[in-house]
């Protein structure tokens, strides 16, 4: 009998040590199988540390398993202590992440608190400064992580790169018999600002496993270029995003693109997606997103998947479009409360389809799914269970009663 076609999924992953982010009792592992971890940033003034505690709260509690604040201030610095307090009386344990730029080596020195307060730190190589100095704030930067503990992303971006090494690598270049292109000088400059840096940060005495490594771009294919070669030629836990994806759809295409293809190669231990947020938008929405890449790419389960069919004139659109959403909604909403409750619910599929074309057929292959009637057709809904139909709902309630049957089936197939 011949075979079937042979499954298909994500490669093996990109051997990597692996490198642990600790608060209290609170451990986030990344690298090394662990899974993919999801990462945010909040956009408030951390001077605020109030209003900056909340959206550490809101980005955690939507899923983001690190949050990573600004710390450009003497005022910021100071904050960092007090958003740490507010956290724990809110009972947030994520962990918090520094981000150093220019003054770094300053704000660790002159706040330890800031310091021991964090539970990572990131620092780019390429804004710790400019000659004699950029070797002596790096490693004045490298002895705080030592002496408090903590793990370090050394991340690069090609907004500002190291200039001197940029320079460097371009008169290497000049000397070759048949000289690279400039976007190849640009993605070795990255990567080996990336893998020095690092080395240095050894040598500094932070161990390797306290290290983890980015190179961040803002075009898709260059994205995937450097991290291949940064895969390569290191093995160090990598962290992967657009610096800048854009906004709305952009964004989030952009994004899916680029980390896509690594993930499926098996490259990248943690995702950020870098959303410009619509104005007053939801800070919230990148952490959504990349929790869907990964759920879509069968690397992690967060929440249950609804499927909906995308409407056709067979459909009254605004029936099944209105029950998608307020159910899928619904399980959002739910799962700070149901993870802890309900182990597995993360694996539910749940079928919401506009007609009966093949609304029932993809209702019985999820676990729970609701088939509505098209244009015209009849006012009764199909609800099938675990493939086999249970019920049919008619009427005004159709969206509640058919929440009560999701919620009863939650509590009865993964509680205790």
């Amino acid at each position: 009998m011949p075979s079937g076609p042979a499954a298909s999924g994500p490669s093996a992953r990109h051997m990597t040590r692996r490198a642990v982010i600790r608060y209290g009792s609170r451990e986030v592992a990344v690298g090394a199988g662990a899974p993919v971890v999801v990462q945010s940033m909040t956009n408030t003034d951390t001077a605020d540390a109030i209003g900056t505690a909340i959206q550490v709260k809101e980005l955690a509690r939507a899923g983001s398993e690190l949050v990573r604040i600004t710390v450009n201030t003497p005022e910021a610095a100071a904050a960092v202590p007090s958003i740490r307090e507010q956290l724990d009386r809110m009972g947030v344990d994520v962990p918090l992440v520094g981000d150093f730029h220019y003054n770094g080596h300053t704000l660790l020195k002159d706040f330890p608190e800031c310091a021991q307060a964090l539970s990572k730190y990131r620092i780019n190589p390429g804004n710790v400064g400019k000659g004699a100095k950029r070797d002596t704030q790096f490693a004045q930067m490298i002895e705080a992580a030592c002496r408090h503990d903590k793990p370090v992303r050394i991340g690069v971006n090609w907004g500002s790169l190291d200039q001197e090494l940029l320079a460097r690598i371009m008169d290497e270049n000049s000397a070759r018999a048949q000289p690279w292109s400039s976007q190849a000088v640009m993605y070795e400059a990255l990567v080996t600002s990336a893998v020095e840096n690092a080395r240095r940060a050894e040598e500094l005495g932070l161990a390797a496993d306290r290290i983890i490594l980015s190179c961040k771009v803002s075009g898709v294919q260059d994205l995937i270029a450097v991290y291949r070669e940064l895969a390569r030629r290191c093995d160090y836990p990598l962290h992967l995003g657009l610096t800048e994806a854009g906004m709305g759809s952009k964004g989030i295409v952009a994004s899916t693109a680029a980390m896509g293809v690594l993930l499926q190669e098996g490259i990248g231990d943690t995702i950020r997606v870098s959303l410009t947020p619509e104005p007053g938008g939801d800070r919230t929405r990148e952490v959504i997103v990349a929790q869907e890449i990964l759920q879509t790419m069968g690397l992690r389960k967060f929440s249950p998947m609804v499927i909906a069919c995308p409407g056709c004139g067979r459909t009254t659109s605004t029936v099944f479009q209105e029950l998608a959403d307020s159910i899928q909604t619904y399980l959002r909403e739910q799962m700070p409360v149901w993870k802890l409750a309900y182990p597995g619910v993360e694996e539910m599929n749940v079928a919401v389809m506009g007609c009966i074309v093949n609304g029932p057929g993809e209702s019985k292959h999820a676990n729970i799914g609701i088939s509505l009637p098209g244009t015209g057709e009849a006012p009764a809904a199909p609800v099938f269970v675990d493939g086999q139909k249970a019920v049919t709902l008619r009427g005004a309630s159709i969206a509640q009663e058919f929440q009560d049957i999701v919620l009863n089936y939650v509590k009865t197939r993964y509680g205790s």
